[in-house]
This record gives structure tokens, sequence and C-alpha cells, in this order.
């Protein structure tokens, strides 16, 4: 409820502004799977050290049309010889500003429907950079594909819980392969095709019922 409140606000304020589109309803076929790598999983504190969206439309992803971006290092991170996801400080030396960063991604990922593993995690990460600078939360609908899962395993009457659940234990349920694991990009592109699979998986027992 807030966070609709939250949205409806933000659609107010902002709908004669630069990013009033951005709150428009989508009406086009794609979706974007989007992931960031931050320096630890506390929401409030973490900071965001890559971001990377991929474009899905049909049954495709788009890799071709996506977006990576290596950020400035944060002032928490400290120290050259300091590696998170495999990249030292000294790697992040010459990242994108956070500021142009997040304006590209803006602009990359529109009003298109989110995909994400634990997308929440995603969202609060960075709606947390964007409310300061934009003025606006993301506003985009989106899709849980750590959640979609558990809803197709509790349909087969298997349990399962989305905080239980492994990223590449899924992947490889699903025969998806892991793309550059525990990179932004490589986790947004295999979480896409996770998503393709999943919606497959839906249409089969449509199909079959």
């Amino acid at each position: 409820m807030l966070r609709a409140l939250r949205r409806a606000n933000d659609r107010r304020r902002h709908a004669d502004g630069e990013y009033g589109w951005l709150f428009h309803p989508y009406t086009g076929d794609e979706l974007v799977a989007i992931d960031c790598e931050t320096t630890g999983v506390d929401t409030r504190t973490a900071e965001p050290v890559t971001i990377a969206a991929v474009k899905v439309r049909g049954d495709r992803v788009l890799t071709s049309e996506s977006l990576d971006l290596r950020l400035q290092r944060p002032a928490s991170l400290s120290g050259d010889s300091i590696r998170i996801h495999g990249l030292r400080g000294i790697d992040l030396d010459d990242g994108e500003c956070l500021d142009q960063a997040l304006a590209r991604l803006l602009d990359f990922i529109g009003n298109r429907p989110l995909l994400g593993w634990h997308l929440d995690f995603i969202l609060a990460i960075l709606n947390r950079q964007l409310r300061p600078r934009f003025g606006f939360d993301l506003p985009n609908s989106g899709i849980d594909v750590s959640q979609l899962y558990v809803r197709q395993l509790r349909r087969s009457h298997v349990e399962a819980e989305p905080s239980g659940l492994r990223f590449d234990a899924v992947a490889q349920a699903l025969g998806v392969p892991v793309m550059g694991r525990n990179t932004a990009l490589g986790d947004a592109v295999t979480t896409a095709l996770m998503y393709l699979r999943l919606e497959r998986n839906a249409t089969a027992r449509r199909q079959e019922a």
C-alpha cells in the first residue's frame, strides 16, 4: 500500500517533468531483466558497484541490447587490494559516476516491466540512490523470478520458499546455463533465461490441461 501511494504521488509530481513518460502505462512487447552487484546485502547501507540490464522480446533475450555499467569506487570500498565480485578497488577508479549511470539506466529501461532475481532487493538498492537524485522510485511494474519459480513449484505440490532458493540451483533445475555468475550482466541474462523457461513451462501446462 505504501509503495502504491508513493508511486501515485511521484506520478503527480513528475507528470510534466523530464521523466514524466516513465509513469505512462507500457504498451509494447518488451521486458527488461536487471541486476546489480553491491558492497553488501543490507539495503540500508549497501552501495551499487555494477548495474546491468538486458531487454527481452518475445522468447528471446536480446544480449545485443544490453547495458553494463561499472560505477566509480564507492566511499565504503577503500583499498586497491580489496575485492568485491572479482573487482578490485583500483578497477573502479575509471568507473562511471553514479548520477550519469542512473540517468543511462532510466533511459534504457524506460517504462518497460522489469524482471529480477529477488527483485525487491535490487529495487531497494537502486531506489535509495534514485530518489535523492531524481525525486522518484522506479515506477515500473515488475516480476520477481524467484517468486515465479516458487509459485510454479507449489502448483506442482512441491514446497519451497524464496529465501531458501539458490540462484545456481534454480538455473540448473530449469536447464538454463549460468552466464557470467556474479557479474551483473551475466546474472541479468541468466534471470531472463529462467523467466522464459518458466513461461514456456506454464504454457505447456495450460495446453495439457
